[in-house]
């Protein structure tokens, strides 16, 4: 599959906004949000959707930075993998190597990103300059100069990830294919390392039994998603409604409490 011009000019628009929103908060930087605009450019939305839903829930546990650390960046998965996934499908490229094959990317992109963050770093004291002066239109151009900076390296990465299609296209062929059926099978596993990496935040002792109970309903029961989550629906009401809440029976079960400590005391010593 060719891409057009316009199509990489859309590419372009579509990744400096995605990319730049992520300072505006309102996260466009997502996998999945980019994987359905490059599948509306590209005319392809069911492969664009099952990849960014991929990548989704792999980068959701990239995201949990641990420390210091700075995770991987969902441009590249989100543009450069969505291409790939469907410009490149006849070649034997699924979402999962697709997947695998955009990580490098994501590490670049990050970087990219690290550098911009850097270079704005000593902004600060200019712009109290500028305001001491009374230069508030170069104020104004310095304090939005992070956003236009991220927007047009945006724009600078979604074209030209549209027009190395070509050169994306030749590295695949020239691939044997047992290595590109190992990327395939590299791609399924990052988001399950992913998904355990959201799990070693949020997971408390109470919630393993609900874990394992989903698992034994994908792997075993093999049932669908919605239905796994109706079952989880199903407890998350039993756990919410099964607390009593009434403040009288909190009172009286205080009390009871406090009684049976006082049965409970040591009057061995006497007192």
């Amino acid at each position: 599959m060719e891409i057009s011009l316009v199509q990489g000019l859309l590419i372009g628009l579509v990744t400096a906004f995605c990319y730049s929103g992520q300072l505006l908060g309102i996260y466009t930087n997502r996998a999945l949000v980019m994987s359905f605009f490059v599948g509306v450019i590209l005319g392809d939305l069911p492969t664009a959707l099952m990849f960014g839903a991929l990548a989704e829930l792999a980068y959701m546990g990239f995201g949990v930075g641990a420390g210091g650390t700075v995770p991987p960046n969902p441009v590249g998965p989100g543009i450069v993998g969505t291409i790939m996934a469907i410009t490149l499908k006849d070649q034997g490229v699924t979402p999962e190597s697709a997947l695998a094959l955009s990580f490098p990317f994501a590490v670049l992109f990050q970087l990219v990103t690290t550098a911009l963050y850097t270079a704005f770093s000593g902004s600060t004291n200019t712009a109290k300059k500028l305001i001491m002066e009374g230069k508030f239109g170069k104020f104004n151009l310095l304090a939005n100069g992070t956003y236009l900076s991220f927007a047009a390296v945006g724009f600078v990465i979604g074209i030209l990830s549209a027009i190395a299609r070509p050169g994306l296209q030749a590295f695949v062929e020239a691939l044997p294919q047992w290595l590109i059926n190992g990327f395939s099978v590299a791609g399924g596993l990052i988001p399950a390392i992913g998904f355990a990496m959201i799990l070693s935040v949020m997971l408390s002792k109470n919630l393993t039994p609900y874990v394992l109970l989903g698992f034994v309903c994908a792997a075993y029961l093999e049932l669908p998603t919605m239905a796994i989550a109706l079952i989880g629906a199903v407890f998350a009401l039993i756990h919410y409604y099964g607390k009593d809440k009434s403040p009288v029976m909190a009172i009286a079960q205080a009390d009871a409490n406090t009684a049976n400590n006082i049965d409970e005391e040591d009057f061995s010593n006497g007192i």
